[in-house]
């Protein structure tokens, strides 16, 4: 399975952007997509989780009524909506999926078997 992030940039407080996130390879084997996020200095801590049959949602408290996980089956793609920005959401994001079925521990990065290459995202002031 590869995962290909896309979507970061250079923003001001208050924008909008989309994050993407292709998979390819045998896609199949993907229960649980989500994006993470790890600023400077800090661990990586979960935003959302998608689960891709179903499209249940988790989103992390520090962005719930802001950012908005979605996946379009037939792209295989899992989608981050990230509206009414911060300069605390500035950090490298990354997007991940499990094959694990299980939604215990889905915040821990170590759940996760794939991984997309980060897109930074830069929230201004």
């Amino acid at each position: 399975v590869q995962l290909q992030a896309s979507g970061g940039g250079l923003v001001q407080a208050g924008d909008s952007l989309r994050l993407s996130c292709a998979a390819s390879g045998r896609t199949s084997a993907i229960y649980h997509m989500g994006w993470f996020r790890q600023a400077t200095g800090k661990e990586r801590e979960l935003v959302a989780v998608i689960t891709v049959s179903s499209g249940s949602t988790y989103t992390a408290d520090s962005v719930k009524g802001r950012f908005t996980i979605s996946r379009d089956n037939a792209k295989n793609t899992v989608y981050l909506q990230m509206n009414s920005l911060e300069p605390e959401d500035t950090a490298v994001y990354y997007c991940a999926g499990t094959n694990v079925v299980s939604t215990g521990y889905l915040s821990s990065p170590s759940r996760y078997a794939y991984w997309g290459q980060g897109t930074l995202v830069t929230v201004s002031s």
